[in-house]
């Protein structure tokens, strides 16, 4: 049975920001605990958005890692009950947003975070109890703030993920303002996610209607516009419309996602420093073409919608087409052209299989992928 839930309260406009003292006091957050990154703080992004509490803002946490960690979750928590906090504001990328929502399970559920991890059988464990959350995305990629999930690195080492509906955040501030500094790079790394996030989830077989419609019309706003917010940060319509399609995908893949972010969690977590948008859009060409067969994709004409809504020539018919065009606009945007040129050795092929075949994306595909295929697919995006 398919299950279709959409419950955040969304705020997308230029200067949303403003929005935030009336939103927490809307959800009933008192005192707000704003948790950040060094590099939001030091772009001058996070004083845009604090100007809305005047000259009394809130307490900062500033440590996220850009892959966050448990260890960080406890040095929030530890903050956040120095501070008496009662709510945890996310203002950053994906790795702030998902730092918040691990906080919130920690300062309120017992024992490591692994417990609640989604491949623990952890995710009917995390309660109401929660801290409530309000997200600020200062990147248009992850789409953490309109998603029940996060991405954490336990203390055993493993990327894992986190899913309950009580982790959705209780507002979502989408302000385009925010993303206008963003370095050439970031914008095509964390664009590429998100059209990560429509093309994946739109590919899974899973029944949800209105996640296919979603995905298909971020995948649309998403490649028509990335190529103009990466070359010009200063372009409010293309940052606008990037923005709509990263909050799109991440409505959409509560459909479930599949192998490109299988591969990318696995090998995040065994080489932290690589960056999760750039991953995805180094396996997805692979993907694009393993899953091609899938007897969904066929009865369903998957590849043509995708191909239509990427306003492509050819009907994209066995993935060649729009495997080829996503080469090519990595390759457009400066992206690396494969994991060789991100400093990944095959040395680590055997690792990165053992946690892709364990992720929770994996089973979400729409073909089963087994050993040999991630390894053909690794070898393929190298």
């Amino acid at each position: 049975m398919a299950l279709i839930q959409y419950l955040t309260q969304i705020q997308l406009d230029f200067g949303a920001a403003a929005l935030l003292p009336q939103e927490c006091q809307r959800v009933g957050m008192q005192r707000p605990l704003i948790i950040t990154d060094a590099g939001v703080r030091a772009a001058g992004v996070l004083d845009l958005a604090l100007a809305a509490w005047g000259d009394a803002p809130p307490p900062v946490f500033d440590q996220t890692p850009s892959n966050p960690t448990e260890a960080a979750v406890r040095q929030a928590v530890a903050m956040l009950q120095r501070t008496d906090c009662d709510g945890l504001v996310a203002i950053g990328g994906g790795s702030s947003m998902d730092l918040a929502k691990g906080v919130a399970i920690a300062a309120t559920h017992p024992g490591p975070l692994k417990t609640y991890a989604t491949i623990e059988g952890g995710s009917s464990l995390i309660t109401q109890s929660v801290l409530p959350v309000i997200a600020v995305p200062t990147t248009a990629g992850t789409g953490s703030e309109v998603a029940r999930g996060a991405i954490l690195i336990v203390d055993d080492g493993r990327k894992l993920g986190f899913h309950n509906w009580v982790l959705l955040p209780k507002s979502a501030v989408c302000d385009p303002e925010l993303t206008l500094g963003l370095p050439p790079s970031l914008t095509a790394a964390t664009g590429m996610d998100a059209i990560a996030h429509c093309l994946e989830t739109f590919m899974s077989a899973a029944v949800n209607p209105p996640a296919d419609g979603i995905a298909l019309d971020g995948l649309r706003r998403g490649w028509a516009h990335i190529e103009r917010a990466t070359q010009n940060g200063q372009d409010r319509e293309a940052r606008w419309q990037m923005m709509s399609c990263s909050m799109q995908g991440a409505m959409a893949f509560q459909k479930g996602l599949g192998c490109v972010h299988s591969l990318s969690h696995s090998l995040g977590g065994v080489s932290p420093r690589l960056h999760h948008g750039t991953l995805n859009a180094v396996f997805l060409p692979a993907v694009v073409r393993f899953n091609a067969a899938a007897p969904s994709m066929i009865q369903e004409q998957r590849l043509t919608r995708m191909a239509h809504a990427m306003g492509l020539s050819g009907c994209g018919a066995d993935g060649e087409e729009i495997a080829q065009a996503i080469t090519v606009l990595n390759l457009r945007l400066g992206l690396p052209s494969g994991l060789g040129a991100m400093g990944v050795d095959a040395s680590v092929f055997e690792r990165v299989i053992d946690g892709a075949l364990l992720d929770h994306c994996h089973k979400t595909n729409p073909r089963l992928a087994s050993r040999e295929d991630y390894r053909a697919m690794l070898m393929q995006a190298m």
